[in-house]
């Protein structure tokens, strides 16, 4: 493989936003996109950044993208990298380019002492579910997300 998985700087803004965008439309979910480039630059690169990403690159162009951030357990009074997005480019797909990044991303949870690395996927998402199985990963299926956004976050704020 002669892809190249790095950290993204903010020059590459508009790259990951694209990326962002191909991920919405694969999801079906292009509608929930409100993300602006401003926005984007903003919370990734900003004075308090809140996210970090990685990118996937072959010959200097960019595959896939990985954007996580830390969380952190309670129980095991550490923090925990939450992988929001991994999105490889449907026509890169089956190269190891999502396992690769996984490494990486096990490795960056290793050496910043984190307790754990999670993340959720749709549930009809079966080729992902598969993979993840494969790496060794297990559900939490005991769990279920909940979500506060738009109206209903602004109504409970008393906004």
């Amino acid at each position: 493989m002669t892809v190249q998985i790095r950290f993204a700087e903010r020059a590459d803004v508009d790259v990951i936003e694209k990326l962002i965008r191909d991920l919405a439309r694969y999801e079906k979910l292009e509608h929930e996109v409100t993300m602006t480039r401003e926005l984007l630059d903003r919370s990734l690169f900003g004075s308090r950044p809140y996210a970090e990403t990685l990118l996937a690159e072959d010959d200097g162009t960019a595959v896939g993208f990985a954007l996580f951030f830390h969380n952190f357990s309670t129980f095991l009074a550490k923090p925990g990298i939450y992988l929001e997005d991994l999105f490889v480019v449907p026509e890169q797909r089956g190269r190891g380019i999502g396992r690769a990044f996984l490494q990486r991303l096990a490795r960056i949870a290793v050496e910043r002492d984190c307790g754990r690395l999670e993340w959720a996927v749709l549930d009809w998402n079966r080729d992902a579910i598969n993979f993840y199985e494969r790496l060794g990963a297990k559900p939490k299926s005991e769990w279920t997300v909940y979500q506060l956004a738009g109206e209903s976050l602004h109504a409970l704020a008393g906004q």
